[in-house]
């Protein structure tokens, strides 16, 4: 497999000229004439926790990073802390003591004084022993370091950069908009709301988030703002607090040996479904969604779906494997990937938007040769309205060569 380098480096004139145009391009190009404000690029190139392939993953320093590198838009995930502050981070849980195990998201571990605060609590379901954000205020977060969660990453700004809240996000973007004379927007989530709404005491996100929103001047439809849930619950009552555009998201467990996705507690259905009392709800997985049944409800109280990859381009191992229309006979049972199925079809004849994710450069499906940019420039074609990236230099310079530079 090539390196990210020597992506990059094909790439590097490509980003360079790019980013200079990039005020001139948000102007004349790529207006979305159904959804949403006027001069919305499309596709949208979202910046994935910021730019989290390059430095720690929801921090301001990755929201800016990725600006830099051309996102359209920025996607702080969110949960509470003690105090009912909102702060980006991944998972309500911020690490454990365990100093073997990875995907801490701060240095939290390394802190005695906060050794007597890792309990465990269950989690969608599966019993997580950590040291939650609801058990720290604010001032106690502030203390704390973000560190890089996926491994063969940079790992020299561990520890340097702070956990922002989202009205530090909120601000970053306008900074932004404002030097770079161009429209910069935010897709925050809201992290597991069954969680937070079970909590002692509740910490409920809709609400704070909402005012958040006021506060700031984009409650409002033509604001540059998503709204994102695995849970659909929230959405439905986010969509009766908020005109701002929401999107559903569509997660899996695996795939099987045709690339299509397959389900598997803790990612079989969102758990607001599985805590519902409701057969119905309870009978079904995420892959409803993305019935025409499924497609239905979602207008009635969503702008969009965000559906991981595999339901658009069905990909053996995990979605790390094959696509079409190459396939595997030497293992059993033999890999032969579906073909693209007509997901972004069938949901743009509702109205629907269609985001999709995650693309890394460092981990990329091995069935595109041409390396990441030729995964993006597949999603394109098939008339994907936005991608969330790691590495958003290589998405937009990928849609700079799908408009033909």
């Amino acid at each position: 497999m090539k390196t990210r380098a020597a992506w990059l480096s094909m790439l590097a004139a490509i980003v360079a000229l790019a980013a200079l145009m990039a005020p001139i391009a948000d102007a004349k190009k790529g207006k979305h004439k159904r959804h949403g404000p006027k001069k919305e690029q499309s596709p949208l190139v979202i910046g994935h926790r910021g730019a989290s392939g390059f430095v720690p993953e929801h921090t301001l320093q990755s929201y800016r990073l990725a600006i830099k590198l051309g996102a359209d838009y920025i996607e702080p995930d969110l949960v509470a802390t003690k105090d009912g502050v909102l702060i980006a981070r991944h998972e309500p849980i911020i690490g454990d003591s365990d100093p073997t195990t990875t995907g801490d998201s701060t240095n939290v571990g390394d802190h005695p004084e906060f050794a007597g605060r890792e309990t465990t609590r269950m989690l969608d379901g599966v019993a997580t022993t950590g040291f939650w954000a609801s058990d720290f205020t604010l001032a106690e977060i502030k203390t704390l370091g973000a560190r890089q969660t996926r491994g063969g990453r940079p790992t020299e700004f561990n520890g340097k950069f702070k956990v922002p809240t989202l009205q530090e996000v909120i601000d970053l973007a306008k900074r932004e908009s404002r030097k770079r004379h161009r429209r910069i927007g935010i897709y925050p989530e809201t992290k597991h709301p069954t969680f937070h709404q079970t909590l002692e005491p509740p910490l409920p996100l809709e609400g704070r988030l909402v005012k958040v929103l006021k506060r700031n001047g984009l409650n409002k439809r033509n604001a540059p703002v998503f709204i994102q849930s695995f849970e659909q619950a929230n959405l439905k009552q986010l969509n009766s607090m908020t005109p701002v555009r929401l999107v559903q998201l569509v997660d899996a467990n695996d795939t099987d040996e045709h690339g299509n996705p397959t389900y598997a507690p803790p990612f079989d259905r969102p758990y607001d479904w599985t805590v519902s009392g409701n057969p119905t709800l309870q009978a079904r997985t995420f892959g409803f969604f993305a019935t025409d049944a499924g497609l239905d409800e979602v207008k009635t109280y969503a702008d969009g779906i965000g559906p991981w990859k595999v339901y658009i381009v069905p990909t053996t191992g995990g979605g790390g494997g094959l696509v079409f229309p190459q396939e595997d006979p030497t293992t059993t049972p033999p890999l032969d990937p579906d073909p693209p199925t007509d997901l972004i079809k069938r949901a743009h004849d509702r109205g629907l938007l269609v985001h999709t994710w995650t693309f890394r450069d460092d981990a990329f499906p091995t069935g595109y040769p041409g390396g990441p940019v030729e995964e993006y420039l597949a999603m394109y074609r098939l008339g994907i309205d936005g991608v969330f990236s790691d590495f958003p230099d290589t998405a937009f310079a990928a849609r700079e060569i799908f408009r033909g530079l």
